[in-house]
This record gives C-alpha cells, structure tokens and sequence, in this order.
C-alpha cells in the first residue's frame, strides 16, 4: 500500500480522539468562558496556547497573585466566574492568596492549577514541584475539586463554576495533574461528557413572613438607617434598590464598594454624616453587607448605646445572621429576590422617616462637607492628599463612567471619603480584607471586562505588590491611568531609625523614586507632578488618549498617618510605653 493510500486513514483515526487539553478549553467555552488570567509554564503553557488557539483571550500576567486579583473581580464585575491559570506549587500558592481574598470578599472565581502526579505525591518521592495542592487550598476556598480522568473534565468545570456563583459567591480551586491533560479518549465520548451548567445560581427568594417582619421592624422606627454593602452592587439590582431608598425616603450609608448604587450626592445619602447615623439610627437595615470589622462588628462606641438599635439584614447567607448582635429581622434569599419583595411591601402609602431625623443628617452633612471643602482648598507644596484626591474628585465627577480603583492606607482611607461615585460598581478596591496588592490586577481586568477607562490611584506602598503588572498593561494596551501618591514611605516617608544606625526606617522607601520612568520603560506614557494643576493636566491628557499611562504625584512624606484609619488595629508595645527598649 502506498504511503499516500495510509495518510487518510491516520487523519480520520486522529479526528476521532481528543485529550484532556482539548477537553477543558471546550468545556470552558461551552459554559461562556471568554477571559482566562494566568502566568504561563509547565504544565499549563499548551493548554493556555490551546485556549487562546480556540478564541478564548488568555492575558498572561507577571506574577500569579495578580492574575488572580483580576481573575476575581472579574467576577464581582459580571457575576460569571473568573478565571485564573497557573502552574503547580510555588504558582498554585501564589494564586492562592487571589482565591482566598476572593472567597472572603464573596467575589466568584476559580482557581485551575496544573499539579504533579497522585501516586508520586501521595508517595512523597519528590516529584517536580510536588504538593498536595487540594490539601492546601480546601480550607481557603468556598469548594476544591481534583480532575483524575479525561472523562470527567466535563463534570469537574461543571462543579466548579455551580460552586463559584451558587447561593454566597466564592473561591473555588480545581486541580488538574498534568497527567490529566495528556490523556487520550475518544472524541464523541468526549464531547458527551462536557456539561452545559444550566441555572448555575438560581433565585433563592425570602420567605414572605421574613419580608413582612423586616417592613414592620423598620414601620417602627424613629430614626431608620440603610446600609448598603457590596453584596448589593454585585447582585445588579440596581434599580429596585434605588427605588427601595427613595420610596421609603430613608437615609442611607454606602459601604465603598457599593458607592455609585445610589449617587454619592443623592440627598439621602448619610456618607458625610456616617458617625451620627450609626450612633443614633434605632433600625439599620444592612443590604449586601455584613457586621464585620468595617462596621465595628455593630457594638461599641461607633453604634451608640448597647441595645438601642434593632438590625435588619438581607443577606443570602443564613450564617451571617446573629454573627455579632442579634438580627431581629432576619431577611434569606439572594440581593434582587429580597429587594425586589420588599419593594412591593412598601407599596405606594409608606411614610417618610420623622423631619426631626432627616433634617438632623443633613445639618450635620453640611457642617462636615464645610469642613472637608477648607482641607480641600489647601494647594500645599508639596501636595498633601486632599489637595491631590480634590483634583481626582473632579476627575471622575467629570468622567463618571470611568472605574476608580483604589488600594494603600491612607490613599485608601481618604479616596473613600473625598471622590464622589456616580454609577454602580465603579468603585472597586482592598474589601473586607484590606489586603495589599489588588492594584494593577484589578485595573487590568476592569478594563479588559468593561471596555471602560481606568483610574487606579494607589499608594506607592501598594504599588509596591503589583507594580511589574504595568508592562502586562502596557503590552496589552489596555486604558488605564495609575496615580501613585508618592510619600517615600509607607504611612509616612520621614521616619527614623530609632536605633540611630545607618539602616532607613522600617517604614521608609527610597526618597525621590521615579514610578513613573517603570511605564516608559515599557512604552507607555509617563509624568512626575508635585502641584494639583500638573496632576490634573496629566490624569485628563491619559483619560482622553486611553494610553497606559503612570503618574507619578509626590506627597508631603509627612502627610500621612499610621495605618489610616485603622490604627487602634496595630497594638503599641507595653516596654515602649514604659520608656523601654
């Protein structure tokens, strides 16, 4: 038989098998997978350049945590899981503080690493970047699963992404041995083995008794309260959560990542008079955010008398309720069911809150945005970080579309307060862990999930984690602004080494350090401003052109604070108090 009579037949023999690279990146696309973030190596780089082969975008960043980061707000962005790609071990681990963030701050996102073989880990014999990976990751994650045969890739991913966006939103890790990707079955097996998740996070609606004790609690109160965490900005009800706060006309907090829900200038936001109202309120009802560290766990000082205030909470989680003070209106279910029920409740006669209440909030707003307005004004030289965050304020009053994200401590504390948001989800930033290093992983999938310009203002502390992302940015081309408010320092860049050595403070970095010379070296565009006027030429130049750009705007080294405003966080020591060593 001639060579040419065989070559057919050894087409048709190949067409009719697949391998477990080829099944994952089908059963990924089948189920609306378009973005995968990740770093590639051995042994996830084939199947990363299968996936992009495929139409999928694989965006490789220079370090797995930041891909991660991005893989995880890409998902509170779309309510789809994100995606995260990375090799085995010292990769997987890298990722794993993405995942973990990404499970606390309830944002949907699975973790798919390559790992080194069972029997050899099992073993322990020492295999190339050997580990129990599923081991590590369950207690960080919301589920783990391991993938040991090609046929059930299909119902792994399926597993995965149910887990990830069902009921509480989370971090999901799934392990798949490079073995597993190899393996060879046949090709119409294998495509009836791939599963379509159908419904992956269905409604979970709030019983009706709940609905009508939560309306009754807050038909009661004298001085009621709304705050709205990020849970709500995530569930896209924006519009029966708006038309809850004004038929109801009650004031309302926005915890910062649900800043934009309402407008932050809407004449019922309690931002500006947050101490008062969470002192005096006597109901809070809490949509989408928990009694946490943000919100002093709902006792002590910040809340007033112990036992003067009632708690509503809408939330679909049932372990959140009574976490720290006891919920006397418990409302189950998912963010738009229980908003959307007690919408209808409220009806068309629901009376606003007392006049004495509301016109007690905006006399206080007023005394305080009097207050902010003179810190403001200042034009110190060097800047200070109101008179910089005054310019990024206008910047995004007169570009409310664009997305703010926002990490450091007190860049962090003080953007929070200062730059108004006008649209839902456009504020993202550090959550309920207040971990450093979502920056640039953040901007990044903000503009390649939105198609939307960002501004990234971070400190140059927090740059410091993920500061290398610039050149991903830059070689993808994506339109993003970073502001690093550079103080030489991290709180504060004048500290002193106490011992009197050569050594810098603890806290201190190089002085006069040019961030902006990063993003030039790698083709973007770069400026270095010390007045408010240079700084606000420079963010409108990069916001107009779209261009990856960094500016770099030197603050005072001694503007800042300790730990922001977290400081009763960081214990003193009891010798140092004394006068000891």
């Amino acid at each position: 038989m001639s060579s040419a009579a065989v070559e057919p037949a050894r087409d048709h023999a190949e067409a009719e098998l697949t391998d477990g690279f080829h099944l994952v990146v089908e059963a990924l696309k089948l189920n609306g997978i378009r973005t995968i973030y990740g770093v590639p190596g051995i042994p996830i780089t084939d199947l990363g350049r299968l996936a992009q082969a495929s139409g999928i975008r694989v965006i490789s960043f220079r370090h797995e945590q930041n891909a991660g980061n991005a893989a995880a707000i890409a998902g509170f962005l779309t309510k789809a899981p994100g995606v995260c790609l990375t090799v085995s071990a010292p990769g997987f681990l890298n990722g794993l503080v993405a995942l973990a963030n990404a499970t606390t701050n309830c944002f949907p996102m699975i973790l798919i690493s390559g790992s080194s073989e069972r029997e050899i880990v099992d073993l322990q014999q020492g295999d190339y970047e050997e580990m129990d990976q599923l081991a590590v990751a369950r207690p960080l994650c919301k589920a783990a699963y391991r993938v040991l045969h090609a046929a059930d890739i299909g119902i792994g991913i399926a597993r995965a992404i149910r887990a990830a966006v069902s009921g509480r939103p989370g971090g999901v890790y799934l392990d798949l041995p490079a073995k597993l990707l190899g393996q060879v079955m046949d090709a119409e097996a294998g495509r009836r083995s791939l599963v379509k998740v159908i419904d992956p996070a269905p409604a979970q609606l709030p019983a009706p008794e709940s609905v009508a004790r939560a309306l009754d609690v807050l038909r009661g109160a004298e001085k009621p309260l709304i705050i709205l965490g990020k849970g709500a900005a995530y569930a896209q009800a924006d519009d029966d959560i708006r038309a809850l706060v004004e038929k109801t006309g009650i004031p309302y907090v926005p915890m910062s990542m649900a800043k934009g829900l309402l407008p932050d200038t809407h004449p019922q936001s309690a931002a500006a008079a947050r101490s008062t109202v969470l002192a005096e309120s006597d109901v809070v009802m809490l949509i989408g955010a928990r009694l946490n560290w943000l919100l002093s766990h709902g006792k002590g000082k910040q809340w007033g008398a112990p036992g003067s205030k009632r708690f509503i909470q809408v939330d679909i989680e049932p372990r959140e309720m009574d976490s720290n003070v006891e919920i006397a209106a418990p409302v189950v279910g998912d963010i738009g069911s229980c908003v959307a029920a007690l919408l209808r409740g409220v009806g068309d006669t629901w009376q606003p809150p007392p006049a004495a209440w509301t016109d007690a909030i905006t006399a206080k707003k007023e005394q305080n945005v009097a207050r902010m307005a003179s810190r403001l004004g200042r034009n110190a030289m060097p800047m200070d970080y109101h008179s910089a965050l005054r310019v990024l304020r206008d910047v995004i009053k007169e570009r409310p579309d664009a997305i703010l994200v926002n990490e450091g401590a007190n860049t962090l504390d003080q953007a929070r307060g200062v730059i108004d948001m006008y649209r839902p989800r456009k504020r993202l930033d550090v959550g309920t862990w207040g971990v450093m290093g979502i920056g640039m992983g953040f901007a990044a999938a903000a503009a390649i999930e939105t198609g939307q310009k960002v501004l990234a203002v971070v400190g140059d502390s927090a740059f410091g984690f993920s500061g290398m992302e610039v050149e991903t940015i830059c070689r993808y081309g994506l339109p993003v602004c970073v502001v690093v408010f550079n103080n030489d320092g991290i709180y504060r860049g004048d500290g002193v080494n106490p011992s009197g050595g050569a050594d810098p403070a603890i806290t201190m970095f190089v002085p006069g350090a040019r961030y902006d010379r990063m993003m030039e070296a790698f083709g973007g565009v770069g400026a270095h401003v010390t007045t408010p006027d240079e700084l606000k030429r420079a963010v409108d130049a990069a916001m107009d052109s779209g261009k990856p750009t960094l500016i770099n705007a030197v603050i005072d080294p001694a503007a800042g604070t300790e730990s922001g405003n977290i400081g009763n966080l960081n214990p003193k020591s009891a010798l140092a108090k004394k006068g000891g060593a």
